[in-house]
């Protein structure tokens, strides 16, 4: 009872995990969404407000929507703003559109901040532009620009973290760009929670995906990853936003790989390559050069592949290395690719190519820390392996890709000739591909040998 003699409405209280968002009525220890131990937290539930969603229904630019027959719907372009980096708008899908929400994450230190304040100070040159900061000073952005020698006279910059706030502040100046750094330490009024949360994030990113679609702004959202490398927080603030892209890189080598996982105005999987120097981040054009830097005398084990990343080939190293094991049970270590589909392919190897590799340690890795996915890797694994295996170098100028099957067969793989001709630019003369890749008129200056299984491949090498 209230001290007037009214009762007092019971705050409603809810538990969800800090992973993967599930929702529970009581506390448990495990959540048996995600199997994750400890993350289900306790959080208050603010009542119902109206007040929120209309506190800026007036939107600059706010428009009311209305039914259309899918025939009458304009397919003409979107237009684009370039960032002002090719390999940036590669990733984005040819530039960034107008009200569209890009998600950035990536570890710490792998220079997200980096890449947005250039970008920021580059489109405020002729645009409006606003960057918001929740984690760094003001200060410690200015002393960054300042080492970077970027133009920081057109860009506008504000501290804060309160999402109504960062709003009304935009809405007067109405910036077309505006990033946000990042969505993890902002929060809102009326949420009952710690920043960082479950709901802090989804709500946030909510509130602020509905300015940018309302007002035409390209809003830049900073990201957390978690130890595994995905991105933290709940699983719809990816189906928020328009763009989700990943920058990956290790502390100890100067390229960066940003990779594109979900663009609703492009293509998925793209590959842009970055140089982390004393200027900032660095366009990579050529990413294929830096990934063949090969020693004059190349040992066992290693041969060059041509990946498909995005809308581009790409030649990257793969090497293997088997060695006799005193395990009882022989090591199988894959960095850069699937350690599962290593483990398929070394049976295929077996029943398919008569060597057998089941008392052997084998360990493949992709230089330069690229991540492959794709099946047309298995061919030219498969060579490394039974090179290292019989301790006989390959040919510097050959290259290999294609699908292996679980009967032995060699199975094509989508851009065969756009491989063949990026191979042939660099200087291969000579490759192992697919029968049904093989180009009609050829590749000039390279012999191609077509294989059907995977015995007339190991009989080519």
């Amino acid at each position: 009872m209230s001290p007037s003699g009214g009762s007092v409405a019971k705050a409603k209280m809810a538990f969800v995990c800090n992973d993967c968002g599930a929702d529970y009525r009581k506390w448990q220890g495990q959540c048996s969404e995600c199997n994750a131990w400890n993350t289900i937290v306790e959080i208050r539930l603010a009542p119902a407000k109206t007040a929120r969603t209309e506190q800026f229904s007036g939107f600059a630019g706010a428009t009311t929507g209305k039914v259309q027959k899918l025939s009458d719907i304009s397919l003409d372009d979107l237009p684009r703003v370039s960032s002002g980096m090719e390999e940036f708008d590669r990733v984005l899908g040819g530039g960034l559109v107008p009200g569209s929400v890009v998600l950035i994450g990536g570890h710490p230190g792998a220079g997200k901040s980096t890449l947005l304040l250039q970008t920021l100070c580059k489109l405020a040159e002729h645009m409006p532009a606003l960057y918001v900061t929740g984690e760094e000073s003001l200060q410690q952005v200015a002393m960054r620009a300042r080492r970077l020698n970027l133009p920081t006279d057109k860009l506008s910059m504000l501290s804060e973290t309160s999402i109504e706030q960062i709003a009304a502040q935009a809405d007067a100046m109405q910036p077309k760009v505006m990033v946000v750094d990042s969505i993890q330490v902002m929060h809102m009024a009326d949420v009952q929670s710690a920043p960082g949360s479950v709901t802090q994030v989804r709500e946030s990113a909510a509130f602020l995906t509905r300015f940018a679609k309302q007002t035409g702004t390209v809003l830049l959202l900073v990201g957390h990853v978690t130890k595994d490398g995905s991105l933290a927080g709940p699983k719809v603030l990816e189906h928020m936003i328009d763009c989700s892209i990943l920058l990956e890189g290790s502390h100890d080598s100067r390229y960066r790989t940003l990779r594109g996982n979900k663009n609703r105005f492009g293509a998925v999987n793209e590959l842009g390559v970055f140089a982390m120097t004393e200027q900032g981040l660095r366009e990579v054009t050529n990413p294929s050069a830096i990934f063949l830097q090969r020693a004059e005398d190349v040992a066992s084990g290693s041969i060059v592949m041509v990946v498909w990343e995005g809308t581009r080939p790409l030649l990257v190293e793969v090497q293997a290395l088997v060695d006799g094991s005193s395990l009882g049970n022989p090591r199988r270590v894959a960095v850069g690719l699937d350690q599962n589909r290593l483990a398929m392919l070394l049976a295929v190897l077996h029943r398919h190519g008569g060597i057998m590799v089941g008392d052997q340690d084998v360990f493949v890795n992709v230089v330069g820390g690229v991540k492959v996915g794709e099946t047309s890797v298995d061919l030219a694994l498969l060579l490394a392996i039974v090179s290292s295996f019989r301790d006989h170098p390959l040919p510097q100028d050959l290259i290999a890709f294609g699908e292996v099957g679980l009967s032995g067969e060699i199975r094509p793989v989508p851009s065969g000739q756009e491989r063949l001709r990026e191979a042939a630019k660099h200087g291969f003369k000579r490759a192992i591909v697919p029968k049904a890749n093989a180009p009609k008129g050829g590749v000039a200056g390279m012999e191609i040998v077509t294989v059907k299984n995977l015995a007339e491949a190991l009989e080519a090498i």
